[in-house]
């Protein structure tokens, strides 16, 4: 679950450390360099409902081998695009892609998994999308640091390949599934989850959590490659190893996770965000990048809980509540991605800052309320 969390990954945010290369060979602004990542972030809200239906039908595993099969191509495209909008276009299909797996394998341990374990392996998948999206910053700056961004998108048409290998082989065939096929069946499980406001409200979290990572993560590398810092690809790149820190975090409170509930993992991480928030206002690199790891951390931590609570907020229909969050998750992704760049091109790094501690407080304030009623 590591492996297929961390491959799947490093095709969601890989140019992130390229964006003020890009920035500077296409001619365009902060807000529309973001758009390299909002298209694939916006393609991943917009598909994740469908996604869930299409998992719900015809099976977990299938869809996530499919899945790795096609993306593939929208990667050989974006190697080869000349133009921003051609980029954009083949990372939009990347995100049309992503989804399929994602919520498929929700769905899949919460079906699969002994109960004893879920939450032990949704973390281990957590911790490797963390994984996952520091490779592919990584690899994406060096790539460029070498002297061609292209690089990096042969090197997800490589990883997704290897992804396809490793759910061929480690992935047990389902024992639990059931396919809900049926138009009426469908119709009755969406209205279902529209109706659960415990449900809704995770979505509203989710939101507002992958906001505040997009928002920071997108606008630092422009404030590193400016003045005082000045800093290239490769080295920004390696900004983004503090996400390794999420990655320990996060299995690390998985038993904590488990037994006290996502309430008390959203607080924990909320306060966490918030002071490494307040740490990048300092300009010392040491200071920031200590920030930005403490923000890793918190937000990681949110994201598990919130999982963790889509999971427990349903009995049926998982894959298509995994949608439905991450319609959410995601949607908040594409709003930061041009958003927090007119933040930062209006007034700097302290309003990208303001604008993501508000979004912290606020999905604080709506995580709490949503799950007074889930297990503790």
């Amino acid at each position: 679950m590591g492996l297929i969390g961390m491959l799947l990954f490093l095709n969601v945010y890989a140019p992130q450390s390229l964006l003020p290369v890009l920035a500077r060979e296409f001619g365009v602004s902060s807000a529309q360099v973001g758009t390299v990542i909002g298209s694939t972030t916006l393609a991943v809200a917009l598909a994740s409902p469908l996604a869930g239906l299409i998992a719900d039908a015809h099976g977990r595993r299938r869809v996530i081998l499919g899945a790795f099969a096609l993306l593939t191509l929208p990667g050989v495209l974006a190697a080869q695009a000349q133009t921003l909008g051609a980029l954009n276009l083949a990372r939009f299909g990347q995100g049309l892609l992503i989804p399929l797996v994602m919520v498929a394998v929700s769905a899949y341990l919460a079906e699969e998994a002994p109960p004893e374990r879920f939450a032990r392996l949704l973390t281990a998948y957590v911790t490797g999308t963390i994984v996952g999206g520091w490779a592919g910053r990584l690899l994406s700056g060096l790539a460029e640091h070498a002297g061609n961004w292209k690089v990096a998108f042969w090197l997800l048409v490589l990883s997704n390949a290897l992804a396809l290998g490793v759910a061929v082989v480690g992935l047990p065939r389902e024992t639990k599934f059931v396919p809900q096929r049926q138009m009426p069946e469908v119709l009755q499980t969406l209205r279902s989850h529209l109706r659960n406001p415990v449900l809704l409200l995770t979505c509203l979290n989710g939101f507002l959590i992958l906001f505040v990572l997009v928002s920071v993560f997108n606008t630092v590398t422009l404030r590193l490659a400016g003045t005082p810092y000045g800093l290239g690809s490769g080295p920004i790149g390696a900004v983004f190893t503090v996400y390794l820190l999420g990655a320990v975090i996060t299995p690390v409170a998985a038993p904590a996770l488990a037994q006290r509930g996502p309430r008390w993992a959203l607080g924990t991480a909320v306060l966490t965000g918030l002071v490494g928030l307040a740490l990048t206002l300092a300009q010392p690199l040491p200071l920031l990048i200590l920030g930005l790891a403490a923000l890793a951390c918190g937000v990681f931590l949110a994201q598990a809980a919130s999982l963790n609570a889509v999971q427990q907020s349903v009995q049926a229909g998982r894959s298509l509540a995994t949608g439905l969050y991450n319609l959410a998750y995601y949607g908040g992704a594409s709003v930061a991605s041009v958003l927090a760049g007119a933040a930062f091109d209006y007034q700097g790094w302290n309003a990208v800052v303001a604008l993501c501690a508000a979004a912290m407080l606020a999905a604080l304030w709506v995580g709490r309320r949503a799950w007074r009623s889930l297990a503790t």
